[in-house]
């Protein structure tokens, strides 16, 4: 979650704020209120980008289609029932097929998806006959889509398809006006056929000017320069008799319809129209009555309330779903936290999500919010359960408030025991998120206990619990003996299954481990990463720090902390790590759940010599030797080694640089912990207590 204060922005020109901001007094203090809200699902901006370059929409109710204008919605069209409408970008695309062998051209489509990219099949007639197009992307300039273009023909696949010596064609957003005017789709589509069919390239569309409703035209040609557009209306003059193509209005928005089989599952399924949207001026507006929403394919099949807004933004596609404001609140409370969790931790959270979302405003150029956890996590009508609607119904209206404003309701899952003050994550004081004792280990209930163990082979790590039994004996330093119970047990880098992550090693039954400790499986109160090598945790680091750290990782120390005991200084080699704020320290680290966390140094040691003499390892990389009962010495050259102190503690130890980290808690831990309010609730404590104990000295308000 992010710290900063945003406030409401005025739209600019063209962009209607349908959100309305009211206050009402009460106790004192203005208590703002929202009756709808814009989450940005798809957008393109410097602090948030999500990019898609389709919009795929349908509802079983079918959808309403009207450009949006600042006065109001001009009406375009309405889709039928579970129809499917796509939206993409009139921009620049480079066109790595043209066939008329639909197979080939699904298997460029499939083959550009697997290796990144988002084809789009487009189905045209000419004197060919059915050719499909082949497009990709989305890009702003010519100059970008014809790189891309060239990228995706050296793939092997694709110049299988397209020819070796096949260079990229280009579409772009150049059109020129037919001057003809149909009642009817079906009618502009059988114009541009019958055009097309006498080899110039045409396109049904709709024309909107000022207020008035959009009417259908027949656009021409889809060029990306100004030269292959003077060369296409002479070449259209000449082949169509009473033809006079002129160039596009300025003053009014014009949106090309094509036939999309991109989604069509055979050759024999009719074609979705695919509607190309201006970068500039254009709001697509969608609604629905239907209760099931509508759906949106390119996030996850989603289905949501509201209406949508499809529209350019920072030359990408930007879709912006408008939903009343209780109604998103629901969906986030189950996105958030399990409907099965009490009802008191859940209506916390319908109060701490209320809250959020109005301290933000828009706080993303053209929405309020998003729909990841950037903001907080929103998953439509899917994410809405009994539970989840009830505690936002109990709590309708109610906000926290601290000196008469609604105050930045930051959560995480688990604050690990302690919550995070402000301070100490992102260098920002508030009055009202300060660090308290957090009831977080109800994630813990269940799991797996893990012994992190020896093997015969001289490795370290971690083997379940239940893969283990008590052999009845001791190591030489009195540690337990476990013996292995299946053949080919893995014995795992952290204590948690990793199907893509290598095991440090694989032991047979039959086989003896000494125990180090006994650990639960890595969850939100509790997890270890690593083991990482000197050069694989410098490698995580790359890209992530300000300043780089020089040379290779020989020591890595927390030198500063918070009140919660979190880091606020790190230093490698003696030197402060260069991050913004002390958070970024999870990402520094490649993503470590949270910042409450120790360093395990491996090869760490202070050596006590003779006279009160002491060795620093490894800051003196001179030889180690041990000293057996026999009184013989012998120098160590194990990589692994095992020291015992005086209590009896073994720790592992490594004769080169590695690094563990240990920790607690999942996200940053500031404000209201997830798992602690569902542990507070167990207790027996309402939402309005969990609140103020999570935001100190705030205020429940409700209007």
């Amino acid at each position: 979650m992010p710290n900063a204060r945003r406030t409401l922005a005025v739209f600019g020109a063209g962009v209607i704020a349908l959100s309305v901001w009211s206050s009402h007094p009460t106790e004192g203090a203005a208590v703002p209120q929202l009756d709808t809200i814009r989450v940005g699902i798809f957008m393109n901006t410097s602090k948030y980008a999500l990019n898609t370059a389709t919009a795929t929409f349908s509802s079983t109710g079918g959808m309403k289609v009207g450009m949006r204008l600042p006065s109001s919605v001009v009406p375009m069209f309405v889709s039928g029932s579970d129809e499917t409408v796509r939206f993409t970008m009139d921009d620049y695309k480079p066109i790595v097929l043209e066939t008329t062998d639909y197979l080939a051209a699904t298997a460029v489509v499939k083959r550009l998806k697997a290796l990144g990219g988002s084809g789009m099949m487009i189905g045209l007639n000419d004197a060919r006959g059915k050719v499909y197009q082949i497009s990709e992307g989305s890009y702003a300039t010519a100059a970008a889509a014809g790189a891309a273009g060239d990228k995706w023909l050296k793939d092997g696949t694709i110049a299988g398809y397209a020819g070796k010596a096949a260079k990229a064609d280009l579409m772009g957003p150049l059109h020129l006006e037919s001057g003809m005017i149909f009642a009817s789709k079906n009618e502009a589509v059988a114009a541009a056929q019958k055009l097309a069919a006498s080899g110039i390239e045409a396109y049904a569309a709709i024309k909107q000017s000022g207020t008035a409703a959009g009417v259908y035209t027949v656009l021409l040609g889809s060029e990306s320069d100004q030269a292959a557009l003077s060369a296409l209306g002479t070449k259209a003059q000449q082949a169509e008799s009473g033809l006079s193509p002129t160039p596009t209005d300025p003053k009014s928005l014009y949106v090309l319809i094509r036939d999309d089989y991109t989604t069509a599952e055979s050759v024999s399924k009719p074609p979705a129209s695919l509607y190309s949207v201006p970068l500039t001026g254009a709001k697509l507006w969608l609604e629905t009555t239907a209760d099931t929403g509508i759906k949106l394919a390119e996030r996850y099949g989603r289905s949501y309330r509201g209406a949508f807004e499809v529209s350019g933004l920072g030359n990408r596609m930007a879709v912006v779903n408008e939903v009343p404001f209780e109604q998103y609140i629901s969906a986030v409370v189950g996105a958030e936290m399990p409907a099965s969790w009490p009802a008191e931790a859940l209506k916390a959270q319908a109060v701490a999500a209320r809250t959020y979302a109005l301290y933000q405003g828009f706080g993303f150029q053209i929405a309020h919010v998003v729909d990841t956890t950037l903001s907080q996590a929103y998953g439509g009508i899917g994410s809405e359960k009994a539970a989840t609607i009830a505690a936002v119904e109990a709590t309708q209206g109610e906000v926290a408030m601290y000196g008469g404003k609604v105050i930045n309701t930051v959560f995480s899952s688990s604050a690990g025991g302690f919550t995070a003050d402000a301070q100490e994550i992102w260098g920002s004081s508030f009055d009202y998120l300060k660090s308290v004792q957090s009831p977080d280990t109800s994630s813990e209930n269940g799991l797996y206990k893990w012994y992190r163990v020896v093997t015969p082979n001289n490795l370290v790590g971690y083997i379940r619990e239940d893969l283990l039994e008590d052999s009845g004996q001791k190591s030489a330093g009195g540690q337990a003996v476990l013996r292995v119970k299946s053949a080919g047990t893995k014995v795992r880098p952290i204590p948690l299954v990793q199907d893509t992550v290598p095991v440090v090693d694989t032991v047979n039954a039959g086989a003896l481990v000494v125990s180090l400790e006994k650990v639960t499986q890595s969850n939100e109160m509790s997890w270890v990463r690593g083991t990482y090598s000197a050069a694989e945790l410098l490698k995580l680091t790359q890209g992530k720090l300000s300043k780089p750290i020089a040379g290779p990782i020989r020591t890595l120390e927390i030198s500063k902390q918070g009140p919660s005991g979190r880091p606020t200084e790190i230093t490698a080699n003696g030197q402060a790590l260069s991050v913004k704020t002390p958070d970024a320290f999870r990402s520094a680290f490649g993503g470590l759940p949270s910042t409450l966390f120790k360093i395990d140094e491996t090869a760490r040691l202070t050596i006590a010599g003779s006279g009160g003499a002491t060795t620093e390892k490894p800051a003196d990389g001179s030889a180690m030797y041990i000293l057996g009962g026999d009184g013989k010495k012998q120098e160590l050259t194990a990589p692994n080694y095992f020291i015992v102190n005086g209590s009896g503690t073994v720790r592992a130890a490594t004769k080169e640089p590695e690094f563990r980290f240990v920790g607690s808690g999942n996200g940053h831990g500031v404000g209201l912990s997830q798992y602690g309010a569902r542990g507070l609730a167990g207790l027996g404590y309402d939402y309005k207590y969990i609140m103020q104990y999570y935001y100190k000295d705030a205020k429940i308000v409700k209007e």
